[in-house]
């Protein structure tokens, strides 16, 4: 922990956005310097780690219950916290507008309002990016937010009940669900859904058997899925879908979504009373208002310092595109919004304290990647010094790995000690099995 600072009380340091990278610098920032320099904004009052929106959707996480209370991270942390939508920054006045927020029966909670910074850092993370394809918008579910996996689950349970009450009059009604993307987002969900659904049907629907009346289809265009990592983890990740049952068509490129079907390029179309899309990102559309350079994405284009040409505007995780090697940009990794909001914590505390800024830059450093294919299985590659090659690795070591990343990023937003984080890994390692939430 950094020692508490002796900053100019006029300093403020307003961050945008309380995902993975927004939330870890907040609470970083506000442990050593107060809540009087640093504010935090998101539009819900309570953070879920992204990676694990796949489990909301499948049911096999409750977000009521993973959900942490951002006021009382921040009560925990030293920081400010602001709920509202990011509607505006005004970059001339160092001014940011938040809209109001109102409760469930429409009555105004909080009013718009404005807040002042010095330095806002944008970690306003990424939304779906449908690539123009016609019907994605309108008929394809998203995993962007957990209101979009709590609409899946509820709208997967749906049809599930509806297949188990048409197979008595229907012996060859199934559900046939289709994911578009091959991702680790795509692959953990098309795992997860066949799990769940099994626990789903032995004890909630009578006629339903997920391995007989469940048809989940995989569509990927790029030649293999998780094509982004190593050849090794592809070639494992496509073995035990196929033996879940999971078809999986790769070089397959959608050109539209229907209510019913998903229709691909070379004049298919594969049934599907449910699509979930998860085939790329973009960046938020409020940064098209920013007037600062943004790539093909929309993503913000920032220095290898994290800086866009507003001196008092920063970015990480999603929503950013930083140089990286051979041309290419950053990943849109968790560990890659961890890394940066290090590296941020350090360049923030030199503005406090009114001291030179770190001169060396930003460097991501790829530590592997792991998926998860289950309750008891993951595969993954761990890189390291080991004369420059990585280790695969697989099954329940992967898998309790892939795990605890979870808890690595707890412990980053909680502070919580050693002993602490090993009883919180305790509480993880239990989740051997799924736990559906059946309404």
């Amino acid at each position: 922990m950094m020692p508490r600072s002796t900053s100019d009380t006029s300093e403020r340091i307003v961050i945008a956005g309380g995902g993975a990278g927004g939330l870890e610098l907040a609470s970083k920032l506000g442990r050593a310097h107060g809540r009087q320099h640093v504010t935090l904004v998101d539009s819900r009052p309570f953070h879920i780690w992204k990676p694990s929106l796949h489990e909301a959707a499948a049911g096999t996480l409750d977000i009521h219950q993973e959900g942490l209370s951002y006021l009382m991270l921040a009560h925990m942390n030293g920081f400010s916290f602001a709920q509202g939508r990011l509607e505006h920054v005004d970059r001339d006045r160092r001014l940011i507008t938040l809209d109001a927020v109102d409760d469930a029966h429409g009555q105004e909670v909080l009013p718009r309002r404005e807040l002042a910074y010095d330095t806002l850092v944008l970690a306003l993370g990424s939304t779906s990016n449908f690539f123009n394809t016609p019907g994605a918008a309108e008929h394809a579910v998203t995993l962007d937010t957990t209101e979009n996996a709590e609409q899946f689950r509820l709208t997967m349970l749906k049809a599930m009940a509806q297949v188990d009450l048409a197979k008595v009059r229907n012996p060859s009604a199934r559900l046939d669900l289709v994911i578009v993307g091959g991702g680790a987002t795509g692959v953990e969900l098309a795992v997860e859904l066949v799990e769940a659904s099994h626990v789903v049907s032995a004890y909630g629907l009578p006629n339903f058997r997920a391995e007989r009346d469940l048809a989940i289809t995989l569509v990927e265009g790029a030649p293999r899925i998780l094509s982004a990592l190593p050849e090794k983890i592809s070639v494992a990740a496509t073995n035990r879908l196929t033996e879940l049952g999971i078809r999986v068509e790769t070089s397959c490129r959608v050109s539209e979504v229907t209510a019913s079907t998903v229709r691909t390029a070379d004049g298919r179309e594969i049934p599907a009373q449910l699509c979930m899309w998860a085939a790329g990102i973009q960046g938020p559309a409020l940064l098209a208002d920013l007037g600062l350079p943004l790539n093909k994405l929309g993503q913000l284009e920032v220095n290898e310092r994290l800086e866009t040409p507003d001196p008092h505007v920063l970015a990480l995780g999603d929503c950013c595109a930083a140089p990286w090697r051979e041309g290419r940009t950053v990943p849109a990794r968790a560990q890659a919004a961890h890394q940066e909001a290090d590296y941020l914590a350090k360049k923030l505390t030199a503005r406090l304290r009114h001291t030179a800024e770190p001169a060396g830059p930003y460097v991501y450093q790829d530590h592997g990647s792991l998926v998860s294919l289950g309750q008891d299985a993951g595969v993954g590659s761990l890189m390291g010094k080991l004369a420059g090659r990585g280790l695969f690795v697989s099954g329940t070591l992967a898998r309790l790995m892939y795990m605890s990343l979870h808890l690595m990023h707890h412990k980053a937003v909680l502070g919580i000690s050693r002993t602490a984080s090993l009883a919180l890994a305790r509480l993880l390692m239990r989740r051997t099995r799924p736990r559906v939430k059946l309404h």
